[in-house]
């Protein structure tokens, strides 16, 4: 039934995404998603990415390093500047990779972050932003979008950080100030300007948070 209910919504979703000068896709499976986004890239490009468990749990970090692609890996950074490097290095990659924390059933797309590397090279740098979205983050509209990024997917995602920020102790959202929010800016993402140059993979399964 949700794979049903998913089949139908998803082809409002990606009619949304294109009117939006964004190409939005439908899958099945994390293997079909993985298939899909080296269909896009080309080989021998360059690639980076953004934080994402989304990413983690379809394995192609790993897969990247298996085929003809220069691997921008901020991951593999010794120290803190080396990371921070890296991550600027993002922004003249061939292709980013990264998730969405939430969408509408309309197209738009909304992230919050902290550092903010994430949402600068979705808005700007690389030629091409390839994002794999679990049907799981469609909400209604607008509101309901936000909400779902500020009520669950930034207490959930600050978990795997260490300190005492409020929605580490009570799993809420306090609006908060406090040193070290990851919930600094807020994109909403509702058209691009320039057409072809966001992809969006959206996956018949539970994915990230």
């Amino acid at each position: 039934m949700i794979t049903k209910r998913n089949d139908l919504l998803s082809k409002k979703v990606i009619q949304g995404l294109k009117n939006r000068h964004m190409n939005g896709y439908y899958v099945h499976s994390k293997q079909e998603a993985l298939d899909l986004a080296f269909e896009i890239m080309k080989p021998g490009s360059s690639v980076g990415w953004g934080g994402s468990d989304t990413l983690n749990k379809i394995g192609i970090k790993e897969e990247l390093y298996k085929r003809n692609f220069k691997v921008i890996d901020r991951d593999q950074a010794k120290n803190a500047e080396e990371k921070y490097k890296l991550e600027r290095d993002c922004f003249y990659a061939d292709y980013y990779l990264m998730s969405s924390n939430a969408m509408t059933e309309d197209g738009i797309l909304v992230n919050m972050d902290g550092h903010c590397n994430r949402v600068s090279c979705l808005c700007f740098g690389p030629r091409h932003v390839i994002m794999i979205v679990g049907m799981n983050k469609v909400t209604k509209d607008l509101d309901s979008a936000i909400s779902r990024v500020r009520n669950v997917a930034a207490p959930i995602n600050n978990q795997r950080f260490s300190g005492n920020r409020p929605c580490q102790l009570t799993g809420s959202c306090a609006n908060c100030l406090a040193q070290g929010c990851i919930c600094d800016q807020l994109v909403i993402t509702r058209n691009s300007m320039e057409p072809d140059r966001i992809h969006v993979i959206l996956v018949d399964e539970v994915l990230g948070y």
